[in-house]
């Protein structure tokens, strides 16, 4: 199986701003620790590139339409 890292956009910062647009969610595949919370895209590429991993965009709802969800584990 290709490693896959998952990420998705954070929702407080606009398009302008000079700040690490997205947040790795989930990495399966290869055992990494990741120490930074938010990051680049320029970032996210090349740590799946050298890992020869699969960027997986999460896509979001919208604001008002999620709802806390429990998941098993």
């Amino acid at each position: 199986m290709k490693a896959k890292i998952f990420y998705r956009e954070r929702r407080k910062v606009g398009e302008k701003e000079k700040k690490p647009r997205y947040k790795l969610v989930a990495i399966a595949g290869v055992d990494m620790k990741v120490y930074a919370k938010h990051l680049r895209k320029k970032e996210l590429e090349q740590i799946a590139e050298t890992l020869g991993a699969e960027l997986v965009l999460l896509k979001g709802g919208d604001k008002e339409s999620e709802k806390e969800v429990e998941v098993e584990g």
